[in-house]
């Protein structure tokens, strides 16, 4: 219990180290590198050849033997038949040399590369043959690695616990050679810790590194899986799923095709229910893990990529038979989608013919309503002439009875002065004045005159309204003391509906010529068009007859 309470506050501590990238956006940057991962093995593949165009012909042995000698580096953690080749070729090389380090060397190299790709005999062999108290002293780490490996990876494929056993034998010998000050004896120390289930410890200690190494450094890998490894022991899936994730980042944009942290990944989001993407990591790790020939490593995703297929299959399969139903419903739905377009396009075609019956209907209407409009503006007017011919009938009529009486009274006047006179026997006085036209001149006067009264009190703007009608120049100007002049009086006639020239000279005591001359010379003046201006006079004084 005290172990677990050490290991929370450790955490509390340490653990914001690394957590202003949270788990989301490391997984976005996991999808990120396995999306470009061809292009790591790209770029990878770019260095070597490189590389491999440097070589000169002119290189002695010991040259060339170090320049396998990084080929081999380059190749091992990314193809292991490529970096075999390359140690053999040193092998070859050292012995033509006999030079003993060389050898050892290359013997070394061999080991892991065989153990790695299930040669184990062989590399069992060659660690035999190896005689550990002749190595030099800087071969002792190499060695050490070398038989600590080859257990890792014959305990892979066949577990036993002698070999774990043997695996931390080789671990607490190599701790021995190495240089406690460098990484490689520190990261060895932290995995023996792990063993022991120290894991207070080495989480402490793998936080202190990580906070001083770079995510490019070649061991960045290695430390953020062994914290995965920890969260894993202690069950903290987030954590597990976070660190996993910084390592396999890592080792995807190293082109690292041996590697761990894939499979471990997608073992938690298999456990965390996320099958699509356990499935997506394993078999990238599979894929890594063929083409380096790394066959403990295929070893090891065996039974996780059989469970995780399995399961991913079943979910394919059940998606499949989703996709056959929704593609039944959308067949369906199709099918009464194209009953529904032809429904609605027959719909459409019945509502265009109809709005094509009532657009015609409309025109008839549109028609007919201008007939009854043209109808009822010809009503109006006829109305209007009715109007005013009943006005003028009206005020005629008056006006008739009023003359009328006015000469039977001045008849009576006049038959009394002539039976005065004829009494008297003044019969020169009588003669004078059946001779004189005095009277019927005056009449005449009074005649037009009232006539002028009569029509202008009907129409009051005839003369102005009738000017309008004529040129500027033409206008009429009425003398002083008169209300209409001859030429209005003609055009006031005809404006009452006389328009017979013959009436017209009768009513006014003029020849017909003279009153044809009076028509003819108006219609030159006029500033309309000559054959309608008695029609427009005709017109005058309408609108103000309808306000009335």
């Amino acid at each position: 219990m005290k172990k677990y309470l050490l290991f929370l506050v450790a955490f509390v501590l340490y653990y914001p180290v690394h957590a202003s990238d949270s788990t989301a956006v490391i997984l976005e940057k996991l999808n990120e590198a396995l999306k470009n991962k061809q292009h790591y093995v790209q770029i990878k593949e770019e260095r070597i050849l490189n590389f491999k165009r440097i070589k000169s012909d002119a290189l002695t042995q010991e040259q060339e033997y170090n320049y396998n000698k990084t080929l081999f580096t380059e190749y091992q953690k990314f193809n292991s038949d490529s970096a075999i080749f390359y140690v053999k070729k040193n092998l070859k090389i050292a012995e033509e040399l006999q030079n003993q380090t060389f050898i050892d060397i290359a013997n070394l190299q061999l080991v892991t590369l065989y153990s790695s790709s299930g040669k184990y005999r062989e590399s069992e062999t060659i660690l035999k043959s190896i005689d550990k108290n002749k190595l030099s002293k800087s071969l002792l780490p190499m060695y050490f690695i070398a038989y600590r490996e080859f257990y890792e990876h014959y305990a892979a494929n066949s577990y036993n616990i002698k070999y774990v056993e043997q695996i931390e034998k080789y671990r607490d010998s190599l701790l021995t050679v190495l240089d406690p000050k460098g990484l490689q004896f520190q990261i060895t120390k932290i995995q023996k810790n792990i063993y022991r289930k120290e894991l207070v410890t080495a989480q402490k200690k793998l936080m202190v590194l990580l906070r001083g190494i770079d995510e490019n450094h070649a061991q960045y890998a290695m430390i953020t899986y062994l914290l995965g490894s920890i969260y894993e022991d202690t069950h903290q899936l987030e954590l597990q799923k976070k660190y996993y994730a910084l390592s396999a980042t890592a080792d995807l944009k190293n082109a690292n095709k041996d590697n761990a942290s894939l499979q471990e990944l997608a073992a938690v989001f298999y456990e965390m229910g996320d099958v699509d993407m356990a499935y997506k990591l394993t078999q990238s790790a599979i894929e890594d893990a063929l083409y380096c020939n790394v066959q403990f490593r295929t070893l090891l995703m065996s039974e996780v990529y059989s469970i995780i297929n399995t399961v991913y299959l079943e979910k394919e399969a059940k998606r499949k038979t989703e996709l056959q139903l929704y593609l039944l419903c959308i067949s369906l739905l199709s099918v009464f989608l194209i009953i529904a377009v032809i429904y609605v396009y027959k719909q459409m075609k019945k509502v265009s013919r109809i709005r094509g019956e009532l657009y015609e209907t409309s025109q008839k209407l549109a028609e007919l309503n201008k007939d009854i409009t043209e109808t009822n503006k010809q009503l109006q007017e006829r109305n209007s002439q009715l109007s005013e011919s009943n006005h003028v009938k009206e005020e005629y009529i008056a006006h008739f009875f009023n003359l009328c009486s006015a000469y039977i009274n001045k008849l009576e006047n006049y038959r009394v002065i002539l039976n005065k006179k004829a009494t008297a026997k003044q019969f020169d006085e009588i003669y004078k004045m059946l001779k004189s036209t005095t009277l019927v001149d005056k009449e005449l006067e009074e005649l037009y005159k009232n006539f002028d009264i009569i029509f202008l009190n009907l129409y009051p703007t005839f003369v102005k309204d009738f000017n309008d009608l004529l040129v500027k120049e033409e206008q009429i100007v009425v003398k002083q003391g008169e209300l209409l002049n001859t030429e209005l009086r003609i055009f006031a006639l005809i404006r009452l509906g006389i328009t017979d020239s013959v009436k017209i000279a009768a009513f006014l005591r003029y020849s017909l010529s003279t009153i044809y001359n009076y028509r003819t010379r108006a219609r030159n003046k006029a500033a309309v068009s000559r054959n309608d201006l008695e029609e427009m006079v005709m017109k005058i004084g309408l609108i103000s007859l309808k306000v009335k």
